[in-house]
């Protein structure tokens, strides 16, 4: 393990390692962390999607255990492989550290002083996947023992965007005072103005809708590309 060739050991680091109580070996300070400090580098084998989803068949596995990390939309690193100490910092879902990319490298960084003897941890938030059904949930078990402790390395799931529907309605209540100032602006005197700027609302809302239409697509050709499962996620 530690003498492996594939390991590659960092000078300096201000944790060491040892038995967890959550799982295997983990990573625990050796003197205190500011809040903010970058701890060290995550590093693995450098992978596509499809060659990590080659490497590791999640559907035979009774636990989910591998060392996936999602670096980008295409790139994956294995910490299975090629690996440091980062490898063996537990995930909680009270961490006390975080990842984060930067210039196509993923480091760990302390979210609060740490003090010395204090576990290393950071939230895994693991991808979920559209074909993931209620089984993930088992195979993706969580350890961690804390009050919030969700029962999952998986990252929590998405809720549901309320708000949109209430700036929409906002957004048309909007629209009235500016087809009324519209209106103010054209004759009063002549009839012809009149029914005209009656009828300006109702050819209005055609292009609003339109837009709408046109802001989602944006959206839509925007989102990241589904990841393969079983990978980490910075953040």
């Amino acid at each position: 393990m530690m003498t492996s060739p594939s390991f590659q050991p960092t000078p300096s680091i201000p944790f060491e390692l040892r038995q967890s109580p959550i799982q295997g070996l983990g990573a625990f300070a050796t003197r205190r962390i500011r809040k903010g400090a970058r701890i060290i580098e995550y590093i693995g084998e450098r992978l596509t999607q499809a060659q990590a989803d080659a490497r590791y068949d999640d559907e035979s596995m009774e636990r989910h255990h591998t060392f996936l990390f999602n670096l980008d939309d295409d790139t994956v690193l294995d910490a299975g492989t090629l690996h440091n100490e980062s490898r063996y910092i537990n995930h909680s879902c009270e961490p006390n550290c975080q990842s984060l990319i930067d210039k196509g490298h993923i480091h760990i960084y302390a979210l609060r002083a740490i003090e010395p003897g204090e576990e290393l941890t950071y939230d895994y938030a693991y991808e979920r996947t559209p074909e993931m059904g209620d089984d993930a949930e088992g195979l993706y078990i969580c350890r961690c023992g804390t009050p919030s402790c969700r029962g999952t390395i998986l990252a929590p799931e998405k809720k549901a965007p309320a708000r949109r529907k209430k700036l929409a309605g906002k957004s048309k209540t909007a629209s009235k005072p500016a087809s009324k100032s519209k209106a103010a602006s054209k004759s009063k005197t002549a009839s012809k103005a009149a029914s005209k700027s009656k009828s300006a609302p109702k050819s209005k809302s055609r292009p609003a809708s339109k837009s709408k239409s046109a802001a989602g697509k944006q959206r839509g050709t925007q989102r990241a590309k589904t990841a393969g499962r079983g990978r980490r996620a910075a953040g």
